[in-house]
């Protein structure tokens, strides 16, 4: 029995994710070594445990009973392991992590890698993806958002702000007046982010608020193509701080409007209140809450 217990952990994340597709792809395997377990499984028992369409699958009467029992081993090893992790000075396990692909060389990252660094037996596995991935759905243990969350089912601890600012091309700004308000950028050219709204909200030093919606002829759904776009002094744009300063130093971009800032980006992470690996997932997210961003 003891070569089948990986066996039955693969078929217990099959019946959780819902097909061996997704599956696969929350373990790391092909779909049809998937489908070639469950069946090695299911020939060792002697019983059909899942229904199989094009479309979907489903437990069998049977398959239900040895799922609920599988279940129930799978939580008991995990909650030995996260036992065994409060109490060893070693932390040890895995963790699947998604956090937005213009964070990939942001200080998060630079805490990650020290994370890592300091704990060899843990392994972290990151998807950088600027479109928004689900927690339980895609088989992440903790997804890392810039803005503001609204699922309020998860846990989540806020790690720190990230300030943005109002830039552009130092060729393109130069070809311009200088900008005294933000309306002086009503009639300027703006690179448009999929993933925020057209309109760019402001907030003086003094509290003053005020929205610029510039027209956009190039619209794209990557902050480093935004920043990319930017020194190739398409237009004007919003970009985090941090990516600011490398084109600043290389003399591409430049700062509009100093004055004027657009509201900070909160970073939050999030996971499952019943996280698989409780000890590993609160002990990595406030070393990031630790460490500045």
């Amino acid at each position: 029995m003891i070569d089948h217990l990986r066996h039955m952990a693969i078929f217990a994340r099959v019946v959780d994710e819902g097909s061996f597709r997704a599956a696969a792809h929350a373990i790391g395997i092909s779909p049809s070594r998937v489908s070639e377990t469950v069946s090695d499984l299911e020939n060792y028992l002697g019983i059909t445990l899942l229904y199989r369409t094009t479309r979907r699958i489903a437990l069998t009467n049977e398959g239900r009973i040895f799922y609920a029992r599988v279940a129930d081993m799978l939580r008991s090893a995990e909650t030995g392991l996260n036992e065994l992790n409060a109490l060893s000075l070693e932390p040890a396990g895995a963790l699947r992590i998604s956090m937005p692909a213009f964070m990939s060389s942001s200080g998060i990252s630079t805490a990650i890698a020290k994370f890592i660094r300091l704990h060899p037996h843990v392994a972290l596995s990151v998807s950088y993806t600027d479109y928004p991935v689900g927690l339980l759905e895609d088989g992440y243990d903790v997804n890392i958002r810039a803005g503001w969350p609204e699922d309020s089912s998860m846990m989540s601890r806020k790690l720190g702000n990230m300030e943005r600012v109002v830039v552009a091309g130092t060729q393109y700004a130069a070809s311009r007046p200088t900008p005294r308000t933000p309306a002086d950028l009503e009639d300027w050219d703006w690179i448009g982010f999929e993933h925020r709204p057209d309109a760019v909200d402001l907030t003086s030093v003094s509290g003053e608020t005020a929205k610029v919606t510039g027209r956009s002829q190039l619209q794209v759904d990557s902050a480093e193509a935004l920043a990319y776009f930017t020194r190739l002094n398409v237009g004007v744009t919003v970009l985090p701080s941090y990516l600011v300063e490398r084109g600043e130093a290389s003399g591409e971009l430049v700062r509009l409007l100093p004055d004027w800032c657009p509201r900070p980006l909160g970073v939050h992470a999030l996971w499952p209140d019943t996280s698989r690996r409780e000890n590993l997932t609160l002990l990595f997210v406030r070393f990031l809450a630790d460490h500045h961003i």
